[in-house]
């Protein structure tokens, strides 16, 4: 008898460590969309804790979801780590990535590069946020194939600077976005695809300490991809502050990526993206308890 009582116990226990993390703003975790003929985007944040206010993956994809809800016929689904349910990423037409990179990667697990791969081929979008530019070298041509770039170590870097944006290149992206100013963690120096076919410069920035090109390749810190075999894709090395979405400019920027790669019509005044900035910090996880 005591022996069940224990294993009932350990289960219990290991059901408790399994709850994922609350969603704000009355989210719930992949809750499909009640219109079938929506447009479905499906963002996957991480779920680990870093600093308050920065890498908060969960905080970033729950804006950009309410975000995405402002358009019409569009329906944000939010997952953590990676979707749980098989429906889930079915029918998506974009998925956006915002968890960490290199080693740590989120999509390097079990069969998780070949169902994006799939998806991709079948001419659903990317979008990858901050880290998730950074993949393992050996994987480096794969990404490439499926963003049009990707960031290595040992060849491309990666620093913290403030930056203005405010000359953007005639594109759809663009339609609305008014400049910005942000301090954050670029990751730049990247490896592209052979001639940058398919590759779409959006914005440039180098560390103003230093006397690097401002117009060079190795200065993009976000670029949209046109993969040659159909879909879209768009990458910004950006994120790493939450307090950056309280700039206009930024958070419609990052809107509209994601509507651009899902094959959305874009206004011409850009996708609205009404935020009281007040309630940004009400967004952010609760920090773990210290051990």
């Amino acid at each position: 008898m005591r022996c069940a009582f224990l294993i009932v116990l350990a289960f219990a226990q290991v059901a408790v460590a399994a709850d994922p993390p609350a969603l704000p703003g009355g989210w719930k975790l992949e809750e499909p969309p009640t219109d079938p003929k929506a447009t479905k985007i499906v963002l996957i944040a991480g779920s680990n804790y870093y600093k308050a206010g920065e890498h908060e993956y969960v905080a970033g994809v729950t804006v950009l979801a309410d975000m995405l809800k402002q358009t019409s016929g569009v329906a944000p689904v939010i997952a953590i780590d990676w979707p749980t349910k098989p429906e889930t990423l079915t029918g998506a037409k974009a998925v956006v990535f915002l968890f960490d990179g290199g080693d740590k990667h989120g999509i390097l697990k079990g069969d998780r590069l070949a169902q994006i791969t799939k998806m991709l081929d079948g001419g659903a979008g990317l979008v990858q946020l901050h880290q998730t530019a950074d993949y393992p070298k050996d994987l480096g041509d794969r990404a490439r194939g499926l963003v049009g770039g990707a960031w290595e170590a040992k060849h491309s870097q990666r620093a913290h600077w403030v930056s203005e944006f405010k000359d953007f290149p005639d594109h759809p992206i663009f339609r609305g976005v008014t400049p910005f100013t942000i301090d954050d963690g670029y990751l730049w120096k990247h490896k592209f695809v052979a001639g940058m076919k398919g590759v779409t410069p959006l914005l440039r920035t180098v560390n103003p300490k230093s006397k690097d090109d401002p117009k060079a390749d190795d200065a993009i810190v976000a670029w949209a991809f046109d993969r040659p075999e159909g879909g879209r894709a768009v990458v910004f090395t950006g994120g790493h502050l939450h307090k950056s979405f309280a700039e206009e400019g930024y958070r419609r920027f990052e809107t509209n990526a994601i509507l651009w790669a899902a094959g959305v019509d874009i206004p011409k005044g850009g996708a609205p993206v009404a935020l009281d900035t007040a309630t940004l910090p009400k967004y952010l996880a609760t920090p773990p308890a210290k051990k």
